[in-house]
């Protein structure tokens, strides 16, 4: 599309893509920083706007299956200086979790616009200290630089394996996960060696028979999860691919998996058997590895998802290996992009810090030669509620 100048753009001195943990946490802060929200009749000169392609607060969250219960997900760090009221261990996460963000996003007063998605985020000319032009369902902003928060959900991982459209059976993503009684007494194929992978295993596995197809053997780890420990040393090893420029692998294969109660559940059951991935799909099963054959009525995909950057591609970032060499939350090569609830900080206290930095970079930046300013602004109010006791906290 043209660089050229449009009597109906819109213009911010930032724009922030999605409106998750992470894309929160950047609006949030560029507020404390003086920034005022582009859609104000008292705007400054130092504007944001947050683009959110979903329909309601929440990010990918609003999303999940209606199953997966608070008790159960990893953990939901708080949002800056709003901590969670008390909640229900059994509230379904899709409920609990945009509740909450919907209340900081009206304590905070953030000029979010949805449901809006961008198609493409590009440079206006060559001059690199020009506009970045975001074109998005709601037209076009001109912006000085862009914070990018928009997670992973709309990228999901689909591998092709020989006659996959042959198969008759169902096919679905974990995306398209609703709950396990839609599979009750069918034979069902669960591949992927991640996190929702054996969630979802474990609670199919009680109502149908299971299979599950991993590429490698999955590796679990003995012991809880230490944050000041094993949290420090994944964040350092992610931050050392993505300041290299290298793809990042998935969180489990930074982590391990632990042995949490579903996943004693599944293998009490006898769900976890690995199997090694199969040779090939045919109309009514799976050619095994061995040559042997499984009939399964249903394949379920839980194979993850990759950062969602499609419309930032006419950027350039990527290198020739895939990856995006970072610096701390900027691109490398164009300080004017961030990406938040990127890399190392895809966990919420990880989009919570990225969001803080980004803000500050490029408070510096379009302010350059000046010192860093100082936090200004209100603070939002913590909510208050007495339905339950508090999940826990906990770093990536």
């Amino acid at each position: 599309m043209s660089g050229q100048e449009d009597a109906d753009d819109r213009r911010a001195s930032v724009v922030v893509i999605g409106a998750g943990q992470a894309g929160l946490s950047a609006g949030y802060h560029l507020r404390r920083r003086g920034f005022t929200g582009a859609l104000d009749e008292d705007a400054s000169d130092r504007t944001f706007v947050v683009l959110d392609a979903g329909p309601a607060p929440g990010g990918a969250w609003q999303h999940r299956w209606e199953s997966l219960r608070m008790s159960t997900v990893n953990g939901i760090f708080d949002l800056p200086d709003f901590p969670k009221p008390p909640i229900d261990p059994e509230e379904a996460s899709r409920d609990a979790v945009p509740r909450y963000f919907a209340a900081f996003e009206e304590r905070a007063a953030l000029p979010i616009l949805r449901p809006v998605s961008v198609a493409s985020v590009s440079r206006a000319d060559a001059d690199p200290g020009g506009a970045l032009l975001v074109d998005s369902s709601a037209g076009r902003w001109r912006a000085r630089a862009i914070v990018n928060a928009t997670g992973t959900w709309n990228n999901p991982v689909l591998p092709r394996y020989p006659g996959r459209e042959r198969f008759r059976g169902r096919q679905l993503h974990t995306r398209d996960y609703a709950g396990a009684e839609e599979f009750a007494g069918l034979r069902v194929a669960v591949v992927g060696g991640g996190i929702s992978a054996l969630q979802q295993l474990e609670e199919i596995s009680r109502v149908a028979t299971t299979f599950w197809y991993t590429r490698r053997e999955p590796v679990f780890r003995d012991g809880s999860f230490r944050p000041e420990v094993e949290g420090r040393e994944v964040i350092a090893r992610v931050t050392a691919d993505v300041e290299a420029g290298n793809p990042t692998g998935s969180v489990v294969s930074y982590t391990g998996l632990a042995r949490l109660p579903y996943v004693l559940a599944a293998q009490e059951r006898g769900a976890l058997r690995r199997r090694p991935m199969f040779a090939a799909m045919e109309p009514a099963g799976l050619r095994e590895s061995d040559g042997a054959f499984t009939p399964v009525d249903a394949i379920l995909w839980a194979t993850g998802f990759k950062a969602d950057l499609a419309h930032l591609d006419p950027l350039g970032l990527r290198n020739d290996r895939g990856g995006i060499e970072m610096r701390g939350t900027r691109v490398a090569h164009e300080p004017r992009v961030h990406l938040v609830g990127f890399g190392p900080s895809q966990s919420t206290v990880g989009a919570n810090r990225a969001g803080r930095a980004a803000a500050r970079e490029l408070a510096r930046l379009l302010d350059a030669g000046s010192a860093p300013e100082r936090e200004t602004g209100p603070r939002p109010t913590p909510p208050t509620s007495s339905s339950g006791p508090s999940e826990r906290r906990t770093s990536p």
